[in-house]
């Protein structure tokens, strides 16, 4: 990573401190697109359960599942399994439900792939929200 990368990195990860819901939610936006997101996983996952404001939860799951990886599915399925409050819960279930990539066959195709390869994932939570999606596309077949 080069000079401007990390500070930019670090930049965002002061930002998801800040009081401003807005300043917390570019900092999302910006950490989702981060190359490795072990690296800022803890962080993304408070944004994502962003108790204060719903638009941080929003635009940072939205960011995590444009970048159509499996580590961003998995990111927002983990919040999703670890919501506390059921607004955030739900909103993240909309953020899911909303992806454009159900909008194409060969989007929803890879997602649907994306989620059978989360059934096994290590995390328990991951799992069962992978199963559980599943079988909701299930019954509406």
């Amino acid at each position: 990573m080069n000079g401007f990368q990390d500070r930019e990195l670090i930049d965002s990860l002061v930002a998801a401190a800040s009081p401003s819901w807005s300043v917390r939610a570019a900092a999302g936006r910006r950490l989702a697109a981060a190359p490795q997101l072990e690296a800022v996983a803890d962080v993304l996952h408070r944004l994502l359960l962003d108790a204060h404001d719903s638009a941080v939860t929003s635009e940072t799951a939205v960011a995590l599942l444009a970048r159509g990886d499996l580590p961003g599915l998995q990111a927002v399925l983990a919040a999703r399994a670890n919501a506390a409050d059921q607004g955030t819960a739900d909103q993240l279930s909309a953020e899911l439900d909303a992806d454009p990539r159900w909008m194409t066959g060969n989007g929803a195709a890879e997602l649907i792939r994306q989620l059978q390869a989360l059934t096994s994932d290590a995390d328990p939570g991951v799992r069962d929200e992978a199963q559980r999606r599943l079988s909701l596309l299930r019954q509406d077949d």
